[in-house]
């Protein structure tokens, strides 16, 4: 398989001519030059493998083999090796010396972690919600929490409703930057952050967050999804309790 697929040919000339145009005293004169947007192979193979990964369409521990990727993505094993590396960088990747590279396995010390930042990021996104949310908001918020409240623990639609909750909250401060960063944390939690808290518990401090919502209180809202996103820590290392 030949290195040069891993780099975009360049753009065929122009028909008609060298690509110099001559003004009105007949005076040639270079072509203005256009800007273009160029993105390499391994820019291409770092993305698409992030995205299986963060979507969980290649879960922890799936074997990362350079001549199985290679084929998949049409390039050469150059690029491969490059995204593995940066994915590596990023915590999505591990290598090891014998078996190669797999999708990381998630430890409670990593998930701790995520569970701080995304704490920062949901707090934030819901003091900026609060000014901007409207009725039309309110509502539907409502809605969504009281089917969370009435749905079965056992219910295999409980984490997607949840998850719908919270971000129907956070879709109201309008930051896109802070969506796909939320969204981006909650992918890295098997069953979701709230996997292991007690239904009950949720529903409850869901209620909270509502009134304070219903308030406007943007300190109150923030503190809450701070502690409620914390709150989680403790369960990480439990077995899930009905």
């Amino acid at each position: 398989m030949s290195e040069a697929r891993d780099h975009a040919a360049p753009p065929p000339p122009r028909p008609g001519g060298s690509g110099n145009h001559a003004d009105r005293g007949g005076e040639e004169r270079p072509a203005p030059r256009t800007a273009r947007n160029y993105v390499s192979k391994s820019d291409m193979v770092t993305d698409a493998l992030r995205e299986l990964i963060t979507d969980g369409q290649f879960s922890p521990g799936t074997p990362l083999r350079q001549r199985q990727l290679a084929k998949q993505f049409d390039v050469s094993y150059t690029p491969v090796r490059e995204a593995l590396r940066r994915l590596e960088s990023e915590g999505l990747v591990e290598t090891d010396v014998h078996r190669g590279a797999s999708v990381a396995r998630t430890e409670s010390e990593e998930l701790e972690e995520n569970y701080r930042i995304l704490a920062a990021l949901e707090s934030l996104a819901g003091s900026l919600a609060v000014s901007k949310m409207t009725d039309e908001d309110m509502t539907e918020i409502v809605d969504l929490y009281q089917k969370v409240a009435a749905c079965n623990p056992d219910d295999d639609g409980l984490a997607e409703l949840n998850r719908h909750f919270h971000f129907r909250v956070y879709e109201c401060a309008h930051s896109p930057m802070l969506l796909l960063l939320m969204r981006l944390l909650w992918r890295s939690f098997p069953g979701g952050p709230q996997a292991g808290r007690p239904h009950a518990e949720s529903v409850e401090q869901h209620a909270h967050l509502l009134t304070a919502l219903k308030h406007r209180d943007e300190k109150q809202v923030a503190d809450l999804i701070r502690e409620h996103v914390l709150g989680s820590i403790r369960y990480l290392q439990r077995p899930p309790e009905r």
